[in-house]
């Protein structure tokens, strides 16, 4: 059985009921409200009074147990304390049940009609923006390599996503990548994109950054962190209006017309650049050495590659002239060999003594060692040393 009569009597409020016109209505809610406040006062002096002898009741008890235990004093006055004691137990234990059936027959009123489960309090406050650090190009360009050293993974992940739902579970689940680092990696990677000729990919990437910049200018305007603008920022987006959306598109568009014109930009200064490489490493007649390397002759690639300079003579000297000459000369054009000062090799007057010589007999060749000496052809660009060659 439900046992319904606690309902029966309900204080409800000191002001419920109707009075009589000649009695003071605020003098008697007055008095009523204050009797209800003494007698719960009253109510709970009581039950603080009997929980301080019920204390009493078990230190004394214990106390008595133990030294009958340990055999302290007299035992027959230590059973007599015990009994004593146990009597005053039953006398408190019959006082607790009167005050227990006081306290249900008491009616209920505002205050103690319900209890709290728990209490908690719990105050939000907006999280501040972080003040802009003053940190010089070098600073934040190291703090820059080191976020993409952490987060380039996860930064490609976000970049991926193609749904407005993933994208706020994966930026709620990794607070730390809404920030301006982030935005700046995704133009990195979508100028990349568009110069890889992945335009497909780079106008999603480019969709990403701009969701990114906006959370980032949402938290400017309302002066908060940006990690607290993840949810009304996709809010808004997924619930915008018309204009809105366009507005968000066109900014999409205008972004990726500009990824396009930097992408175009970078290649040509590329090129650029290969090109003044290109020429800063011509020769002094205009040539480039690796042209000119690789059209000459295997047995001459095979000299300049073992920087071997007696063997370069010596198939210098096993090759027709006009073809030593013309491979000569462009390799000091292009300086991919560099004579000696003052040196004018392939001299014509050498090559005609090489021819007169030859003609001679033998008795005239050998009259004196001195005269055979200088009449000895020399090799071509003889007089040079490991230095010279390239």
């Amino acid at each position: 059985m439900v046992d319904y009569s606690k309902w029966k009597n309900i204080e409800i409020s000191d002001d419920e009921d109707e009075t009589h016109p000649n009695i003071d209505t605020p003098s008697l809610y007055r008095w009523r409200h204050q009797a209800r406040v003494e007698r719960m006062a009253e109510s709970e002096k009581e039950k603080e009074d009997m929980k301080k002898k019920r204390q009493s009741f078990q230190a004394r008890l214990m106390d008595v147990k133990e030294r009958i235990s340990k055999k302290v004093g007299e035992e027959d006055a230590l059973k007599k304390e015990l009994e004593k004691i146990e009597s005053e137990g039953k006398e408190l234990d019959r006082l607790e049940n009167e005050l227990l059936k006081k306290e249900k027959k008491t009616p209920w009123n505002v205050d103690t009609i319900s209890k709290p489960g728990f209490e908690k309090t719990v105050i939000n406050k907006k999280a501040g923006r972080k003040p802009d650090e003053n940190l010089t190009e070098e600073e934040r360009e190291q703090r820059f390599k080191q976020f993409v050293k952490d987060n380039e993974k996860q930064c490609k992940e976000y970049g991926m996503l193609r749904k407005y739902e993933d994208s706020k579970r994966f930026l709620q689940k990794n607070l730390h990548l809404v920030c301006e680092e982030t935005a700046n990696y995704l133009v990195i990677w979508s100028i990349n994109l568009e110069m890889e000729e992945k335009h497909n990919l780079m106008a999603h990437v480019a969709h990403q950054c701009i969701c990114m910049q906006y959370m980032l200018e949402l938290a400017k305007q309302l002066d908060v962190d940006p990690r607290a603008c993840v949810s009304s920022f996709f809010k808004k987006i997924e619930d915008c209006n018309v204009e809105y959306r366009q507005q968000f598109e066109d900014e999409i568009e205008g972004f990726k017309k500009r990824i396009q014109k930097r992408a175009q930009e970078k290649i040509q200064e590329a090129m650029a650049q290969v090109e003044e490489e290109r020429q800063e490493s011509l020769g002094p007649g205009g040539l480039h050495p690796a042209d000119v390397f690789e059209s000459l002759p295997d047995e001459l690639k095979e000299c300049f590659e073992s920087r071997d300079i007696e063997l370069l003579q010596k198939t210098i000297a096993k090759m027709p002239v006009e073809e030593a000459k013309y491979h000569m000369k462009r390799c000091v054009d292009s300086g991919l060999w560099v004579p000696n000062d003052g040196e004018n090799p392939l001299d014509k007057d050498e090559t005609e003594t090489k021819g007169d010589d030859a003609d001679k007999p033998e008795a005239d060749k050998s009259e004196s060692p001195k005269k055979a000496e200088s009449t000895k052809e020399e090799p071509i660009y003889s007089g040079v040393s490991t230095e010279d060659v390239d």
